[in-house]
């Protein structure tokens, strides 16, 4: 006859094996339900175009929705997209692509600001131009250069004034 084979001692499974198997599906579920949720969070967050959109028109709402908008609402001003040749240096010549938004002071006018928009706009530019891509690469770089634009924006504001410059959207080409 064939050979007998005893149970418990041809196919036996290591529990070694089994216990880092089960460990593995529980760990990845977990891994996967926190991912779930984060996006989930994530998708019911506004993003800055609604919350700018909201901050302009604020007359229907209610007062208990003004209140909840004014508390979180900045004055936010949104500027045109930027695209400015950087100084050159040894290298090739490079260009920069920058979307920003000044956070203005609750004294600042709206009025004042559309006004002063050509001002503003040859202002960063001029700053861009005599930048180089090796300075704005760095972190340090890149909060001087707010720094910078804040001042000189203020120099020339009468109500209000820049608090902060943030950037949407900041490359280098």
């Amino acid at each position: 006859m064939a050979e007998d084979i005893k149970p418990g001692t041809g196919s036996s499974k290591n529990p070694l094996l089994i216990l880092l198997m089960i460990t593995n599906i529980v760990t990845m579920s977990a891994v996967a339900y926190f991912q779930w949720r984060f996006m989930e969070l994530e998708s019911k967050r506004p993003d800055l175009a609604t919350l700018l959109k909201e901050g302009q028109s604020d007359e229907g709402a209610t007062d208990e929705a003004k209140a909840q908008v004014s508390v979180s609402e900045e004055k936010l001003l949104q500027l045109e997209s930027f695209t400015v040749n950087l100084a050159q240096g040894d290298g090739p010549r490079r260009y920069l692509r920058l979307d920003a938004v000044l956070k203005m002071s609750d004294d600042a006018k709206k009025e004042e600001f559309e006004a002063r928009k050509p001002q503003i706009r040859d202002t960063i530019i001029s700053i861009l131009n005599t930048k180089r891509a090796d300075d704005l690469l760095k972190k340090e770089g890149k909060d001087y250069l707010k720094e910078e634009i804040k001042s000189s924006i203020n120099s020339y504001l009468v109500d209000g004034r820049v608090e902060d410059v943030y950037y949407i959207s900041f490359q280098i080409n």
